[in-house]
C-alpha cells in the first residue's frame, strides 16, 4: 500500500497539471475555504434583494424620459440573477412611493453589502497571506468597501445597459442581433474579469500585479456566466412551474445555491492566483493526512504562511521551525526498567547458613 501511495505521490509531484491543482485544494482546505465561502453567501443574501430594489428605484429616477429603455435596462440588469430577478419585476410595482420600504432597503443594502465586502476582505488578507498588523483598521477596511461597491455597481449597471442595447442592435437595416448578443457576452465575461480583477487588488493588504491575477480572472468571469445561463436555464424549465407548490421556499434554496456556488468561485479563483504566486506546489500527497512524513518547500512554505499570517503586531516576531519527522520506532514509549538484583547478603550470615547446613 505504501509503494502505491509513493508513486502516486511521485507521479503528481513530475506533473504540473496535476500538482498545480492538488496545491489549491489543498490550500483551500486548509484556509478553511468553504467557511469564507458561506460566510460571503450569507451577506450576499442579506443585501442582494434590497439591493435589486434599489437599483430599479434609481433606473426609475434617471431614466424616467425613456421608459422604454428603462424596461429594457432593468430587464438585462434583473437577468444577472436569474433566481429572484423574475420575482421582483413582476412585483416592482408594489414598492413605488412606500418611503419607509425604501429605507429599509438603503439600511439593508448597506450592511449587507459592506459585510460581504468585508468578508471578502477577510477571506483575500488571509488567502494572499497578509499579517494581521499589515491590515487596514476598520473605518479603512469600510471605506475601501464601499470603493468597491460603487465601482462593482457601476460595472453592473454597464453591462445591463450593453445587454439591452444590443438586443435591438441594427446596422444599415440588417438585423445582426446574434452578433451582437455574442459581442454582449465577450463584452460582459471582459467587464466581470476586470471587476474580479480589480476586487482582488483593491480588498487585498497587499500590492498584487496583474500578472499574478488576470488566468484567475478570466476564469472566474466563465464560469460565472456559465452559473447564469446555468441557472436562467434551471428557473425556466424548473421552478417556473413549480411556485405553486414550494412558494418561496424553492426561491429561497435556489438563490442560497447560486450565492453560495459564485462564493466557492471567487474563493477558488483567489487561491489559484495564491498557489502560483507564491509557488505553493507540489505538496507531499498524504500533508493533510499524517504527520509522519517529509515536507515538501511548497509544504514549508504553506505552514510557514499560516503561523505569519496570526502575527497581530509589528513588533511580535514569528518563526517556524521543522523538526525531522521520528521514525515510527523511536516513538514507543520506553521499556520499563529492569528490577534490580537483590544484595548479597554479609559473610557471617552466609557462614552461618553454611555450618547449619552441614
Amino acid at each position: 500500500m505504501a509503494t502505491i501511495i509513493d508513486r502516486l505521490d511521485d507521479y503528481q509531484r513530475r506533473h504540473r497539471w496535476l500538482s498545480l491543482p492538488l496545491g489549491v485544494v489543498y490550500k483551500f482546505v486548509e484556509d478553511q475555504g468553504t467557511y469564507q465561502a458561506a460566510l460571503l453567501t450569507y451577506y450576499g443574501f442579506v443585501s442582494l434583494f434590497p439591493l435589486l430594489l434599489l437599483l430599479t428605484t434609481g433606473l426609475g429616477f434617471a431614466l424616467h424620459g425613456s421608459p422604454h429603455l428603462q424596461q429594457q435596462v432593468l430587464h438585462s440588469a434583473l437577468n444577472q440573477f436569474p433566481v429572484i430577478g423574475d420575482q421582483i419585476g413582476a412585483n416592482i410595482h408594489s414598492f413605488h412611493g412606500n418611503a419607509f420600504a425604501l429605507a429599509v432597503g438603503i439600511a439593508g443594502s448597506l450592511y449587507g453589502a459592506i459585510g460581504v465586502a468585508q468578508a471578502a476582505q477577510n477571506a483575500l488578507n488571509r488567502i494572499w497571506a497578509v499579517p494581521r498588523h499589515l491590515r487596514p483598521n476598520p473605518l479603512v477596511s469600510r471605506l475601501r468597501s464601499l470603493l468597491l461597491l460603487g465601482l462593482l455597481a457601476t460595472g453592473v449597471i454597464l453591462t445591463a445597459a450593453l445587454t439591452a442595447l444590443s438586443s435591438t442592435s441594427h446596422v444599415f437595416g440588417v438585423d445582426i442581433s446574434w452578433a451582437a448578443r455574442i459581442g454582449a457576452v465577450v463584452f460582459s465575461v471582459a467587464l466581470n474579469a476586470a471587476l474580479i480583477m480589480l476586487t482582488f487588488q483593491v480588498l487585498t493588504a497587499r500590492v498584487l500585479r496583474r500578472s499574478q491575477l488576470w488566468p484567475e480572472a478570466v476564469a472566474g468571469a466563465v464560469i460565472w456566466q456559465v452559473l447564469l445561463v446555468a441557472s436562467t436555464y434551471s428557473v425556466n424549465h424548473t421552478l417556473r412551474g413549480s411556485t405553486a407548490t414550494y412558494g418561496m421556499f424553492a426561491i429561497v434554496l435556489g438563490l442560497l445555491a447560486w450565492l453560495y456556488l459564485g462564493a466557492m468561485t471567487f474563493v477558488l479563483c483567489a487561491q489559484s492566483a495564491a498557489v502560483r504566486a507564491h509557488h505553493l506546489w507540489p505538496r507531499n500527497l498524504l500533508a493533510p493526512f499524517v504527520d509522519d512524513l517529509t515536507l515538501t518547500g511548497a509544504d514549508k512554505r504553506a505552514y510557514t504562511s499560516y503561523a505569519t499570517t496570526e502575527s497581530y503586531k509589528t513588533f511580535e516576531n514569528v518563526r517556524v521551525v521543522f523538526d525531522q519527522a521520528t521514525p515510527p520506532a523511536q516513538a514507543l514509549p520506553p521499556a520499563q526498567p529492569p528490577v534490580p538484583a537483590p544484595a548479597p547478603a554479609p559473610a557471617d550470615e552466609q557462614r552461618d547458613g553454611t555450618e547449619a547446613a552441614s
